[in-house]
């Protein structure tokens, strides 16, 4: 009999990973909620398209019975690839077929989530919880809300993100500063209000390198376009730096300052983007990290090992760690849930030893002098 029987699960978190394990456990008859802080389910998702790798987030759709779903809302051509130099001179141009073996098939952030939150059974998710607390009762917990409310539960899962509320509750081990910053931004309508950067994109990716500094450019279906700009920095340049990221008018100033030397093509995105840009230091979690397995709790994805975005494994940890704490939960192996979730967590922790170390070689790598012919040599094998 699994260790879950009969025991009420609470997933701190709706991201791709949190609603990936809900899904997986609810087809295996499991009692489970998500608590997520957005107020419902329309908030505009941000973020750039996610490329869905086949032995992780693909893995994880394929054993939670969605992946005809998937294809009727993946972007073919999307994980259309162009790097150039500082001046848009293309130097490297790549076009994956999304079905073959080396294709890795780009969806968008809110496309993926609608599919997983239409498969959960009605009122599984619930909204506008923001985690303020966790109180152990026994064998049980009671999480608080910042709204005021409370709820029970068995087993509680983390899956709140890289800031997240829950894993103080499991290990104090803080991330450090991996050396790079990236400033976030979006254009709505890209084809209208950036339309030299829009043609550039080919409904596909960007990846921008000069000066040791990157600017990412991923198209959406919905017609916009995320970017993300990346450079060296100290630790806490956003605060030090002054700059209002509210104010279009500072960023675009700061921009063309720190990268003069960059084509004015590129200033379209600063001057057109539609809301406030996100500046977002960079944090890994220490790649040797290991922890005194708890009895009824445990994290997954960027809660429990949080990592640069700059090898494109975020999403896909978070979605093979939803399957693997899924199986590990569900399985006659293990006599009760403290050995589920030791088992669980041992293969994770090796696994994010792994991935994050090719994640900050490649972060360096992006971000050095020789970064283009590193990534055309990655994508020749070399």
């Amino acid at each position: 009999m699994n260790t879950i029987k009969n025991k009420n699960i609470a997933i701190v978190g709706g991201g791709p990973g949190g609603l990936t394990l809900a899904r997986i456990l609810q087809m295996n008859g499991t009692s489970v909620k998500v608590y997520e802080r957005d107020v419902n389910r329309s908030v505009r998702v941000q973020g750039a398209t996610l490329d869905l790798h086949d032995e992780s987030g693909l893995k994880a759709l394929r054993k939670a019975n969605l992946m005809a779903e998937f294809k009727a809302n993946y972007r073919p051509g999307a994980d259309h690839l162009r790097i150039t130099d500082q001046n848009a001179r293309i130097i490297y141009e790549d076009v994956f077929d999304g079905d073959d073996e080396h294709g890795r098939p780009e969806i968008d952030r809110g496309p993926l989530r609608e599919i997983l939150l239409n498969s959960l059974q009605p009122d599984t998710v619930v909204w506008d919880c923001n985690f303020a607390a966790l109180i152990p009762q026994g064998d049980a917990f009671e999480l608080q809300f910042k709204n005021g409310t409370t709820a029970h539960a068995d087993i509680v899962i983390a899956a709140d993100g890289a800031s997240s509320k829950i894993r103080p509750y499991i290990t104090p081990i803080k991330p450090f500063y991996a050396g790079v910053t990236a400033v976030e931004g979006a254009v709505y309508d890209s084809a209208i209000n950036s339309p030299k950067i829009h043609e550039l994109l080919k409904s596909g990716k960007i990846f921008a390198m000069g000066d040791s500094k990157t600017l990412i450019v991923s198209s959406k279906g919905d017609g916009s376009l995320a970017f993300y700009v990346g450079f060296k920095c100290a630790e806490f340049w956003v605060q030090e730096s002054g700059i209002n990221f509210a104010d279009k008018a500072q960023v675009l100033a700061w921009f063309k300052k720190d990268f003069a030397s960059w084509d004015s093509i590129w200033s379209e995105l600063f001057e057109n983007a539609s809301s406030a840009f996100i500046p977002r230091p960079q944090y890994c979690m220490p790649l040797n990290q290991t922890w005194e397995t708890q009895p009824y709790l445990t994290m997954l994805g960027d809660a429990a090992h949080l990592m640069p975005p700059y090898a494109g494994e975020g999403v896909n940890m978070a979605m093979l760690d939803a399957l693997e704490l899924a199986e590990c939960l569900l399985s006659d192996e293990y006599t009760d849930v403290k050995s589920a979730i030791a088992a669980y967590e041992k293969q994770m922790l090796v696994r994010f030893a792994e991935v994050g170390q090719i994640t900050l070689e490649q972060t360096e790598s992006l971000h050095s002098r020789d970064a283009i012919a590193n990534m055309i040599a990655m994508f020749n094998g070399e």
